[in-house]
């Protein structure tokens, strides 16, 4: 591995940037989820623009690492999955988002102002 960065110099180590959650479609999952207290599949899957198969497998991925919880149930005879955030899937994406700002902290044209 590489030696840390000098004080004076920036560190750009892509280890700061959780794998789980870089994929676009468990990203674009985990912002939707972060928005609402839980989502059913068909929700997430509008939402997101992703198609079943693909979906599934990407929340998934999220369950294994604690990120999501999936909870099933029957409404009028028919399956119902629901999915909403974890505490530590929670923490895991605000550390995200402040890595990615770390990223660009020092690109002025990409500072995003908030109002």
């Amino acid at each position: 591995m590489s030696p840390e960065p000098s004080k004076d110099k920036k560190d750009y180590n892509h280890q700061l940037l959780d794998k789980v959650i870089h994929a676009r479609i468990r990203f674009a999952a985990l912002a939707y989820l972060m928005s609402v207290p839980e989502a059913s599949f068909v929700d997430i899957r509008d939402s997101i623009r992703a198609t079943d198969g693909n979906l599934s497998i990407h929340l998934r991925k999220l369950e294994a690492a604690r990120y999501v919880e999936c909870m099933k149930s029957f409404e009028s005879r028919k399956p119902l999955t629901n999915y909403r955030m974890t505490v530590e899937g929670r923490e895991a994406f605000a550390r995200y988002l402040r890595n990615v700002e770390k990223f660009c902290e020092d690109m002025p044209d990409l500072q995003v102002q908030t109002a």
